[in-house]
């Protein structure tokens, strides 16, 4: 059974965003001083072959774990869709 997977992978909390700190300038120079905060992170998209759901996670997380998030500076959120 193919299972799409959606890996998020996001930087830690608690290091610093480069990107999101220069989207955070280009929004507020545009006058969108609302927004507060701006994280920038990957989407990846997955199709996996497994018995179940759980394999399929499962997989996904090897993945993710080994080469799609550094774990030093990146948190990862695994979603079957």
């Amino acid at each position: 059974m193919t299972f799409s997977v959606q890996v998020k992978v996001m930087p830690l909390k608690e290091l610093l965003d480069p990107q999101g700190k220069a989207v955070m300038g280009g929004l507020g120079n545009l006058g969108l001083n609302a927004i507060t905060d701006v994280r920038i992170g990957k989407n990846i998209t997955l199709q996996v072959e497994a018995a179940n759901g759980d394999e399929a996670r499962s997989i996904a997380e090897q993945a993710a774990k080994k080469l799609l998030a550094n774990p030093v500076m990146e948190q990862f959120e695994i979603t079957i869709n």
